[in-house]
């Protein structure tokens, strides 16, 4: 990410300072929560992803630092509930904010983030970029609770996981590059191409968490973690539909019943790539990938455009 870092470097600085700001509280344990929320803070894609898609458009401005403290406010609130909801202890190789203060507060803390959000556009009156990021918050929660309801069964179809992917994941990044645009570009053509542009990136960056549950070495998470929480992604949604019955049975009951043997899981493991379930998810993941930078390239080359390529091929090459 080192271009896109490069073309947005003074405002990055300008958006950690927004955000610093944004978050603050006059409740000393809030403060506190987030100046350790802050100080740990991940790569910072999504506020990436908005300022370059304003800047493609114009010149950011303070509405553009606004839409992407809001994105990252979300962002931040979702993360620190899932941990509750998955009773996560950890988050980017540290404690989580329930670990070291408990569900409670966790819970509070997520609810202070959303309210700050939101109270943060309903005061500038930036009211599109309010509703664009609403609208995702709201898909975010139905693509995981559709994804509760579905995975029960272990029956899950491929269209239906791409449904829970473009709530959960997708979503969000769409959101963030609309915004963006919405703060720069006049009317709604171009900001709608580059939410679909978001989605796609979205929907690949999903894809390549699910296969890093297939690999090995470092990778930010347990190998066979999703299997562990009964999570159908999509190289094991294929395996199940193209390997002999007896094996699927076999493999569903591991997902039941032994999902926490780690020699069934390894066998597991080894299955869906067997039954081509990896290369499948690979070429699904670039092919979502690919319609992204066709839709980016619609756009007049630049650095800006450059930067944004970058970004894009990073969230299919990344290793952790």
């Amino acid at each position: 990410m080192n271009l896109a870092r490069k073309v947005i470097s003074e405002e990055l600085i300008q958006f950690e300072l927004h955000f610093k700001e944004a978050v603050k509280s006059r409740i000393s344990l809030l403060d506190r929560i987030m100046q350790y929320i802050v100080k740990r803070k991940g790569k910072q894609m999504r506020p990436m992803f908005v300022l370059l898609c304003a800047k493609l458009g114009g010149r950011i401005n303070e509405s553009t630092y606004r839409a992407a403290s809001l994105v990252e406010l979300v962002h931040t609130a979702t993360l620190v509930h899932d941990d509750v909801v998955d009773d996560s202890m950890e988050r980017r190789g540290f404690f989580s904010v329930n670990a070291l203060w408990k569900n409670k507060i966790a819970i509070l803390v997520g609810d202070y983030l959303l309210s700050k959000g939101l109270l943060l556009s309903l005061t500038n009156k930036d009211h599109l970029v309010l509703e664009i990021l609403t609208e995702a918050f709201k898909l975010m929660s139905e693509g995981e609770l559709l994804q509760f309801e579905k995975s029960r069964k272990l029956n899950l179809k491929e269209d239906v996981y791409y449904d829970i992917i473009k709530g959960k994941t997708a979503s969000l990044l769409a959101s963030a590059c609309a915004a963006g645009a919405s703060t720069t570009f006049e009317g709604p053509e171009k900001v709608e191409k580059l939410k679909k542009f978001g989605e796609k990136v979205g929907m690949a960056f999903q894809i390549k968490d699910d296969l890093f549950d297939y690999g090995s070495g470092n990778i930010g998470k347990p190998t066979g973690n999703d299997i562990k929480e009964k999570k159908l992604t999509l190289p094991l949604i294929y395996t199940l539909n193209n390997c002999p019955p007896q094996t699927r049975r076999k493999l569903i009951y591991i997902v039941k019943n032994e999902n926490t043997q780690k020699d069934k899981v390894s066998f597991l493991l080894e299955k869906v790539n067997e039954y081509g379930g990896i290369q499948y998810a690979t070429e699904k993941m670039n092919s979502f990938r690919d319609e992204a930078l066709n839709i980016l390239y619609e756009f007049p080359d630049s650095d800006v455009r450059k930067a944004l390529e970058e970004l894009v091929r990073y969230t299919t090459d990344r290793t952790y």
